[in-house]
């Protein structure tokens, strides 16, 4: 451990991990960013609806030497937000991170007049009202320390919409930018810093649960596609969006506030 972040306490939502591909670890990019942190010597709240993976993140940190304590619980919810601020105070006695990860795709694919106002209502509350909720949860402890990280993860659908399909992701990732950027204004005196990391198309479990149906189920097909589509001819994985994150959270980004920061291998140039 390098120690970057000893001493710190992070919350990192989402921090579980889908299966995803039979061929790649189980490594999304919550979990990655936990398992960073902790290595930096942060001790680490994992928070998941599904306890069994918060677990299994806890397990992966803990065999390496790190401290990790799980909760359970709905960032899309009020009180889970709360609950899940209150016993990481009761544990750890302070919050220095917040990683506000989770985030879904729409369900049914299509623009303005495909889609519906239920799952409208689903992917707002999970990729935006998810981050309003942690973030009302945890700042009053930060105000009163007069420090913070706060790190949201957006992506490059945000700021460049040119997949007609995920209409209502696209406009729900804009909302977690602009969030951020009046986040990072309203605490810049307070000593909390808050900035965005906008991932490209990432090879993370999550395109082989959400995806591969796009591509009739064929993996390769759509990894070459989406390799093909990038600048760099690649995609990137969950340790990319984990360093970019831990530099945002470390002393080194001391003077980085409200930003957006594109980690997409060159797809936001085209």
């Amino acid at each position: 451990m390098a120690g970057l972040l000893k001493g710190k306490v992070a919350i990192v939502t989402g921090a579980g991990s889908v299966p995803g591909a039979q061929d790649r670890p189980p490594i999304g990019n919550g979990r990655a960013a936990a398992i960073l942190y902790a290595r930096e010597g942060a001790n680490v709240v994992a928070v998941d609806m599904d306890l069994k993976s918060a677990e299994e993140t806890k397990e992966m940190i803990q065999t390496e030497g790190g401290v990790c304590s799980v909760f359970q619980g709905d960032v899309s919810l009020t009180q889970d937000c709360r609950s899940m601020a209150e016993e990481c105070l009761k544990i750890y006695g302070r919050i220095d991170i917040l990683h506000n990860n989770v985030g879904v795709i729409q369900r049914k694919p299509g623009g303005l007049l495909e889609a519906e106002e239920e799952d409208w209502d689903r992917v707002m509350n999970v990729n935006v009202k998810s981050i309003f909720n942690a973030c009302r949860a945890v700042v009053p402890a930060m105000i009163k320390q007069r420090e913070g990280c706060i790190v949201n993860i957006s992506s490059i659908a945000g700021v460049k919409h040119n997949i007609p399909y995920l209409f209502i992701y696209s406009v729900s990732k804009a909302a977690v930018n602009k969030l951020t950027q009046c986040l990072a204004f309203e605490l810049a005196d307070k000593g909390i810093r808050v900035n965005c990391i906008s991932p490209g198309m990432m090879d993370t479990p999550t395109i082989y649960k959400e995806l591969t149906k796009l591509y009739d189920g064929d993996i390769e097909r759509m990894r070459r596609d989406r390799n093909d589509r990038i600048p760099m001819k690649s995609m990137g994985d969950a340790w990319d969006i984990a360093y970019t994150s831990l530099f945002l959270v470390s002393s080194q980004a001391k003077y980085i506030t409200g930003q957006v920061l594109g980690v997409d291998g060159g797809a936001g140039l085209t």
